[in-house]
């Protein structure tokens, strides 16, 4: 795959907005980095033919939430929502979590989860019902 696929792939799944940001933000010290995970996490992983990006979307949230990782967590949220997992579907996912993650790792996530899930129906958040 070339870099043009890679940044393709990177748009489609998280938005312009987002890549924009990350672009502009983008220093002498952080531009290997940049095209490193626009060559190979976009351009190698993400366009393989193995997985659909929905498989790959719920494989992701998976992953992120084991790690701990949040701040993704809610980038990869919104990638989900955009390779079409409905809000039950990443909810499966997170429950699933609970098991095989552990309950705090899910709690956490839930939380992060519904806040960009409620700025994106323009919904309450909810925040105390964990």
């Amino acid at each position: 795959m070339s870099d043009d696929d890679g940044m393709r792939v990177r748009r489609e799944v998280l938005g312009d907005a987002h890549v924009d940001r990350a672009q502009a933000a983008t220093t002498e010290f952080t531009a290997d980095f940049q095209d490193l995970i626009t060559r190979y996490a976009w351009g190698e992983i993400w366009t393989r033919p193995g997985l659909d990006r929905r498989t790959r979307s719920c494989v992701t949230l998976t992953a992120l939430v084991a790690r701990g990782q949040l701040d993704e967590l809610a980038m990869h949220v919104r990638a989900a929502r955009r390779n079409g997992l409905t809000i039950d579907e990443i909810k499966e996912v997170l429950l699933q979590t609970a098991i095989y993650c552990g309950v705090p790792a899910a709690n956490a996530a839930f939380a992060v989860a519904q806040r960009v899930l409620a700025a994106e129906t323009g919904e309450d958040s909810g925040e105390d019902a964990a």
